[in-house]
């Protein structure tokens, strides 16, 4: 299983996630260091509003790894943040 998993590395204010996004539907990550928000846009036309907080042991983008669905939320690194990835063609395999 590690060698399915690969180390990500993002920047505080940096989007792991972007909401509505159809192409990068095909990975779940989970939370190794720091901090992240999801944020959705509830009402047409007005900002995101934060849904959740991710930290240490949190994960995120299994409805779209397993559904192939557009990414429901934004994920927004708030600190430094390391995640781990697995791909769709790891998930199967494992």
């Amino acid at each position: 299983m590690a060698d399915a998993l690969k180390e990500e590395w993002f920047e505080a204010g940096e989007f792991i996630i972007r909401e509505g996004d159809k192409d990068n539907v095909d990975k779940f990550y989970m939370v190794i260091e720091g901090d992240c928000i999801a944020s959705k846009v509830l009402e047409p036309g007005k900002p995101a509003t934060v849904v959740k907080e991710y930290g240490p042991g949190g994960y995120f983008g299994e409805r779209s790894l397993l559904k192939d669905l557009p990414r429901a939320a934004n994920i927004v690194a708030q600190t430094q943040v390391c995640v781990v990835s697995l791909d769709r063609a790891a998930f199967k395999r494992l």
